[in-house]
């Protein structure tokens, strides 16, 4: 599992000198699911994105680019054609705006 995300959430959370059991609480979950998360071993839900913005004063959008970027990493590790279809998408998403 790619963890972009819960390195930067692991990276933000001791800046501040803050412990587990002081943030879980703020995102209305337990501190084992918080370490998870920042070790990669779980995959946060998308709806805590903007709550984790909140707490760590960080763009939502930063934060959501690197969760998305971990769905997707994912999603196509390993794939021998995963180069290709990611610029697939990437015209697809270009063309779509």
């Amino acid at each position: 599992m790619s963890n972009q995300f819960g390195n930067k959430i692991r990276q933000l959370r001791e800046q501040q000198n803050l412990l587990l059991r002081q943030v879980a609480p703020l995102l209305e979950i337990d501190s084992p699911q918080l370490s998870k998360i920042e070790r990669g071993e779980r995959m946060a839900k998308k709806e805590l994105i903007p709550v984790f913005a909140k707490v760590f004063n960080i763009s939502k959008d930063e934060l959501q680019t690197l969760w998305l970027a971990d769905q997707l990493f994912d999603v196509i590790q390993g794939e021998d054609m995963a180069d290709e279809a990611l610029k697939s998408v990437t015209k697809k998403i270009k063309k779509d705006k």
